[in-house]
This record gives structure tokens, sequence and C-alpha cells, in this order.
């Protein structure tokens, strides 16, 4: 009963998270928003590091994986809330599906992982179609979007060029503490950009914006993250990636019917051509695989 309520709380919070940094830079900035949104998880992950039995340590590799965790929440993130302000939130878990092929890709490249299969070769080839149809389809809108588009895509690649570096190094640091180091480095990146960039303390900070702030910091953050790796030590890892095939669907849904976002012919294609890519990559070879045994 315990994993199944956390494998639907990630779900929920996965698929919420796009609208909740949309709403939460409505009125803030996604300057503001997303450094609000950092120093609050950074300050309750430290609370639940400081309750566990974990502590940072601060050995060169150590300070390596936080960097490279850094380079994700900093980096992708800061990418990812200013991309936010130009297309619709459901694109963005759309993109995001194509993590893990950019993830596999980039390890064979680094770490000369053995994962350019016949599986995962026709995997890129769906998800490049399906990206594609997507940016026709901001090319539609303005190039604003088409901006943004670029913006989340580039977030993504940050994202797993961090996952990538951080197995490369292979400190062995529990989940917690990788966490903890990495968002007090991006932190401290955050305030400096705030400053360089003249950050301005909102003036007419709407209540949907501030929930959304809260909610990203305290609840997507903390809860998301300390769920996420329960369920990576209780379930098979092909069983949690299952979520990253939910969720697009989901935040899409959500933002057409909550937030009355845009949602084309091209933009349920392109989702699905993407949708199905990632099915690919997760399950053709453990098929083939199957069939011959």
């Amino acid at each position: 009963m315990r994993i199944a309520i956390a494998y639907i709380s990630v779900i929920l919070l996965w698929a919420t998270t796009p609208l909740a940094i949309k709403w939460s830079i409505e009125s803030a900035g996604f300057l503001f928003g997303v450094t609000a949104r950092m120093a609050i998880g950074t300050f309750c992950v430290l609370l639940v590091l400081l309750l566990s039995k974990h502590r940072l340590v601060w050995h060169g590799k150590a300070q390596l994986t936080y960097a490279a965790v850094a380079l994700q929440i900093y980096g992708s993130m800061l990418v990812i809330y200013w991309a936010a302000q130009f297309i619709p939130s459901g694109w963005i878990s759309v993109i995001a599906g194509l993590t893990p092929l950019i993830t596999a890709l980039l390890a064979a490249i680094w770490l000369r992982e053995q994962s350019l299969t016949l599986g995962k070769l026709l995997s890129y080839f769906m998800g490049i179609s399906g990206l594609v149809i997507l940016f026709g389809s901001a090319f539609d809108m303005n190039t604003d979007a088409v901006l943004g588009m670029a913006g989340v895509l580039f977030g993504v690649f940050l994202q797993a060029f961090s996952a990538v570096w951080v197995k490369r190094i292979d400190a062995k640091l529990p989940a917690l503490v990788q966490v903890a180091g990495g968002l007090l480095l991006a932190l401290l990146a955050y305030v400096l950009t705030w400053q360089v960039f003249g950050g301005q303390l909102p003036t007419d900070l709407s209540f949907i914006s501030l929930a959304s702030i809260l909610y990203l910091g305290v609840v997507a953050t903390t809860l998301g993250f300390v769920l996420y790796y329960y369920l990576l030590t209780q379930l098979e890892t092909t069983q949690v990636a299952l979520i990253t095939l939910i969720c697009p669907v989901m935040s899409l849904l959500l933002g057409y019917s909550v937030n009355h976002e845009l949602l084309t012919q091209k933009v349920i294609i392109g989702t699905a051509l993407i949708l199905t890519a990632l099915f690919i990559h997760l399950f053709f070879d453990w098929f083939l695989k199957l069939r011959r045994q």
C-alpha cells in the first residue's frame, strides 16, 4: 500500500510541476520564481538531512558531484523557467520525456556504455520526429514559442549531461547528500545571478504565484525527491520509468482543462511520437531478449 501511494504521489507531483512553474512566474517573474523555489527547497532538504543519519562530506569527488548536480538544479531549471514564459506548461513535460533518450546517448558517448542498440536507434528516430512536429506547432504560434521550445530542450540536455557526469564521477554518495550539496551550490549561483541581473522583489505577488512557489519548494522539490528515490529502492527501474510515460499526457490535459492551453492536432501527434519513442527506448530490447529466450 505504501508503494502504491508513493507511486501515485510521484505521478501527481511530476504531472503538476510544469503548470505550477507556469503559475509561479506569472506575477513574480521567472528569476524570482526559480530562486525562491530553490531557497525553500534547500531549507527543506537540509532539514531532512539534519533529521536523517546522513551528513554532507567535502572530499574531492563529493565536491565534483555537488557541482554536477548543481548543473541540473541551476543551469537546467533556470533555462526551463525562462522558457516557461513562452510555451504551454504541458509542452515542458512532453519535451522532458526525452530525458532518458538523451541520457542514454550521452552515456554511450561519454561512458562508452553499449546503449546504441536497434531499439534505442529506433526510439531516437521517433523522438526526433515528434520534436520536429512540436517545433512546427511552435512556429505556428510565434517566434517566442520556438525560443521556449529550444530553451526547454537545452534544459533537458543539461539535466541529462548532469546525470551522466554524476555517474562518471561515481562518488557513491547517498542521493539525499548529493541533492543537498547540489542545492547549496545552485542556491549560491541563483543569488549571484539575482545580484548581477538586478533582480527585484515582486510588488504585486498574486496568491496563485505564491502558492505555486511554496508548492514547488516544499512539496515538489523535497517530497517528490524523497518519494522518487524510495520507489527506486522498492521497484524495478522500468516500473519507475513508466512514470515518464504517464506524466506528459496528464500535464497536457491539465494545462488544457485548467489553464486553457493550446492543444492542437500537431501537439497531439508530436506528443504521441515522443511517448512512443520513450516506450520503445524502455521496452523494445527487453521484448527482443524475452522472445529469444
